[in-house]
């Protein structure tokens, strides 16, 4: 088995005896830190282990310099995926509490940078699992901790200095991933500033779901991202989550890796030297 972008909640439920597959429970609230966990603690998917964005996910907000969910050092993120139980040959499976697999999307994202292939997100999340009549329970799961060889693709990351050069030399293929009214400078309620990096086109990352939080066929995702160019595209989002999902959906439909500026709006309003549009 070799799950390296979606994996639907049948395929993933045949697995979960399986010692070589990984459950991993992403949930977490913007407005709330807390609540990822105890909604992890009140009920998840058998065996699954808990990875909170903020403290495992992420790294250390240095004020005035990083955005709010900095990439964490590469020997944090090692410990961190030994921790989990994650060896060379472990099948990861992703999840959210809620169908828009955002956190989720930020584990996939980081094992894919890290040179770990095997990694998936689970269609639907926890809520289709839970809908579906799939089993669910509260046992905190005891994972043996494993050595994590990584091999780290720093070609998968734009900084903001190489995006303000391929801005000028018109080089480059932004895509906002926020929603459309923050990307036009509306209802900013999380950041300082409003607006978007110019010239960069806005694609939600949640415009591709059904009614039941599944993602809608391959042909509307490829339709979605045509003007899109692999060659030169630069994903980003408010702070490296939501563009983690988009450059899933770039994957999934066929196109190489995209790079993804993982500081993103948040980083790159702290200069304001750097360029805004509304």
């Amino acid at each position: 088995m070799n799950y390296t972008t979606f994996i639907t909640a049948q395929e993933a439920e045949k697995n979960l005896q399986n010692p070589d597959v990984l459950f991993v429970d992403c949930s977490y609230s913007l407005a709330d830190g807390q609540w990822g966990l105890k909604e992890y603690e009140k009920k998840h998917i058998p065996n699954a282990v808990y990875a909170d964005l903020n403290k495992d996910l992420s790294g250390k907000i240095i004020p005035g310099v990083t955005g709010r969910h900095p990439l964490p050092s590469k020997e944090d993120l090692v410990a961190t995926f030994s921790k989990l139980g994650i060896g060379s040959t472990t099948q990861v499976i992703a999840y959210d509490s809620q169908f828009g697999a955002l956190a989720a999307a930020r584990l996939w994202w980081l094992l894919k940078w890290s040179g770990h292939e095997n990694a998936a997100v689970l269609s639907g999340g926890k809520s289709y699992w839970e809908k579906s009549g799939l089993p669910l329970d509260a046992n905190k799961a005891e994972r043996t901790e494993k050595p994590f060889s990584a091999r780290f693709n720093d070609s998968f990351l734009a900084g903001s200095d190489e995006i303000l050069e391929k801005i000028k030399e018109k080089s480059i293929c932004l895509v906002d991933s926020r929603t459309n009214d923050r990307y036009q400078g509306q209802n900013e309620t999380i950041d300082p500033v409003a607006g978007h990096i110019p010239t960069a086109i806005s694609r939600p990352f949640n415009a591709l779901f059904n009614q039941d939080g599944l993602l809608r066929d391959k042909a509307e995702i490829e339709d979605y991202f045509k003007e899109v160019s692999p060659d030169n595209a630069v994903f980003y989002c408010g702070s490296g989550v939501t563009a983690a999902f988009n450059v899933l959906l770039f994957v999934h439909i066929g196109n190489v890796f995209p790079k993804m500026y993982a500081g993103s709006w948040s980083e790159w309003i702290t200069d304001q030297n750097r360029p805004v549009e509304i």
